[in-house]
């Protein structure tokens, strides 16, 4: 599961098997299978990594899944992980990565047994282009650990995928394995991915009363645990309560959880700060377009007066910073009348000010308002005649189109489609002209949308 360097459409293979039901689908017995409480077969490993012995390991055995996209782990609480924001650095490069849980489920035949597994989504975007998109499987067992049936991954670089590296299924490639035990114990040991040649990983816990930092403040029952690669490295991961897995390094990279609903939400009102800096940013992404530098500056002044008092309250403490430098970035710009920096500025703050907007507003709409920004980012790329960047682009629409479809009418579903494969088209011929204006039609509908909805 470490992802934090990345090593068409992956949905064609979950939309087939998937379902929208929140139900198990019942367990099914088969000559030869693998039943409940029975021994795990477990693969070979190449060469000599430094694994536990099997007395040390609490996943050998055949567990049962009566209800397994009921996820109650305090530890590892997909089913609870509406949206999840992580911030970091890889490589010296600024690093982002969105967790969504998706609304739909996949069945999965395993050793036998039909378990229904809830669908999450990773995005991570390294330097502010996306990086990796993963489609992970997770279901809970009777005795409270949780299950990991595989992923779906696609790495991206210059705009496209470049590899499906580390795709597995359970049951066709090797068997589950556990992301979480039901009551972790210090010495427990589990493999969080067990397919050696594909995915490979070992957790050995190593505290489970940790007080951690969290977005707000302190967190207790954080649980650390030892991460063994097949190479014989490790690296040290945090999990916390009402959270699941909470930080990760591996030298000098590093990536925390700045933010996740509904633990975060708050029953209240989008801020009048919050909304002041979005539409302030859409304002100048406009203005500087057609140089207007008046109004961008009076726009630019409001928004400093709008963080400045939001700033002073109850912010996460690792995106108040990226904020805070990315309307300084946009001061800059503006002050300098530089076209293209202010608009690329602008997209910057208002994605970081739809990130604080997550406590007060439902994520779908959060996320279809990360659509519209991802159609100005086609404009801004395609203007600067970078067409890897707007196929880069283009697959990000691409992947975010999950996070909203199931709130649209049939008509707005159709529109999406239709637009998406129009840019698809046009990223493919590095037609920047037929994608500037797909991006407009993209960005029309979601207006449209979003005014039907208020």
């Amino acid at each position: 599961m470490a992802r934090l360097v990345a090593a068409v459409a992956v949905m064609t293979l979950f939309v087939g098997a998937c379902s929208s039901s929140g139900s198990s689908s019942p367990p099914a017995s088969r000559t030869g299978a693998t039943t409940a409480g029975q021994a795990i077969p477990q693969p070979v490993l190449p060469g000599r990594v430094p694994v536990a012995p099997d007395s040390e390991r609490v996943d050998l055995t055949m567990p049962t899944f009566s209800k397994p996209t009921r996820v109650t782990n305090p530890l590892f609480p997909v089913s609870r992980q509406d949206s999840v924001l992580f911030v970091g650095r890889v490589d010296g490069k600024p690093f982002r990565t969105e967790v969504t849980l998706l609304p739909f489920t996949k069945v999965v035949d395993w050793s036998g047994t039909r378990v229904e597994t809830l669908v999450s989504q990773y995005t991570a975007y390294l330097d502010g282009r996306l990086q990796e998109v993963a489609y992970d499987l997770y279901a809970q067992a009777d005795d409270g650990s949780v299950w990991y049936f595989g992923e779906d991954v696609a790495d991206l670089a210059d705009g496209n995928i470049v590899t499906k590296e580390g795709t597995w299924e359970a049951g066709k490639d090797g068997p589950a394995q556990m992301i979480m035990p039901g009551n972790p114990q210090i010495g427990n040991v589990f493999r969080t991915e067990n397919i050696p040649g594909i995915a490979f990983e070992q957790v050995t816990v190593k505290s489970i009363d940790r007080t951690l930092d969290g977005p707000f403040g302190p967190l207790e029952g954080g649980m650390v645990g030892e991460e063994l690669h097949m190479d014989g490295s490790t690296e040290d991961k945090l999990f916390a309560p009402g959270y699941g897995e909470f930080y990760t390094k591996s030298g000098p990279d590093v990536e925390a959880l700045a933010l996740a609903v509904p633990t975060d939400a708050l029953p209240a009102d989008t801020p009048a700060e919050l909304t002041a800096l979005e539409t302030g940013a859409d304002r100048i992404f406009d203005a500087a377009a057609s140089r207007d530098w008046r109004a961008a500056s009076t726009e630019l002044g409001a928004m400093t007066a709008a963080w400045s008092q939001f700033r002073t309250g109850e912010v996460p403490r690792l995106v108040q910073p990226v904020l805070t430098r990315a309307l300084a970035s946009l001061s800059s710009a503006v002050r300098g009348r530089d076209v293209a920096r202010s608009r690329q500025s602008a997209i910057d703050v208002a994605r970081w000010s739809l990130d604080l907007q997550l406590r007060y507003r439902p994520s779908a709409e959060i996320n279809l308002a990360r659509f519209e920004l991802w159609a100005r980012q086609i404009q801004v790329d395609a203007a600067a005649r970078d067409a890897d960047s707007v196929n880069g682009d283009v697959f990000t629409l691409y992947y975010l189109r999950d996070r909203i479809l199931h709130t649209l009418a049939p008509a707005d579903v159709t529109a999406v489609n239709g637009v998406i494969g129009t840019l698809q088209v046009a990223g493919a011929d590095q037609d920047l002209a037929a994608a500037t204006r797909a991006a407009g039609t993209a960005r029309d509908l979601v207006a449209r949308i979003e005014a039907a909805g208020s």
